[in-house]
């Protein structure tokens, strides 16, 4: 996985959890390189691109990336091989917002339509440190249940 050739990352957000949650610490962690964005250089010149997934089952992951191709292509400046889409912790994680999202394979298949295909998909934003402990405890389910 070669993060140094990242032009531009997307943060696709839970709709659900953006009715309580500005995506402030998601995008903190990309500008301080913690969470889910810790492998990424702090030198590296990246653009962010926040948005949400258009609601359950996911679907909207579709239209919206094909949009955002759209005015990549307009602008002739990154290409798909360089952006980075990362689904962000409300979808990856089981938190006080919910459970981790029943759809994120049914999205991730979503991006495999687009020409974003080929790029690289990831998991994870910010990690909250109540619910890091939180899952520590057993309260809150780990990725792998």
């Amino acid at each position: 996985m070669d993060l140094s050739k990242i032009k531009l990352v997307v943060i696709i957000q839970c709709e659900i959890a953006k009715r309580r949650c500005s995506g402030y610490h998601c995008s903190q962690s990309f500008y301080e390189r913690s969470g889910g964005f810790l492998k990424y250089p702090m030198e590296q010149d990246m653009r962010v691109l926040m948005f949400q997934c258009g609601g359950c089952n996911g679907k909207g992951v579709n239209s919206l990336l094909s949009n955002v191709n759209k005015c990549l292509k307009k602008e002739g400046k990154i290409t798909p091989e360089e952006v980075a889409i990362h689904f962000a912790s409300c979808i990856t994680l089981d938190n006080h917002h919910s459970s981790r999202c029943m759809f994120l394979n049914y999205m991730k298949q979503q991006v495999s339509k687009t020409p974003f295909r080929d790029s690289l998909i990831l998991e994870d934003t910010w990690h909250s440190k109540t619910a890091t402990r939180r899952r520590a405890e057993g309260i809150y389910k780990t990725n792998k249940n």
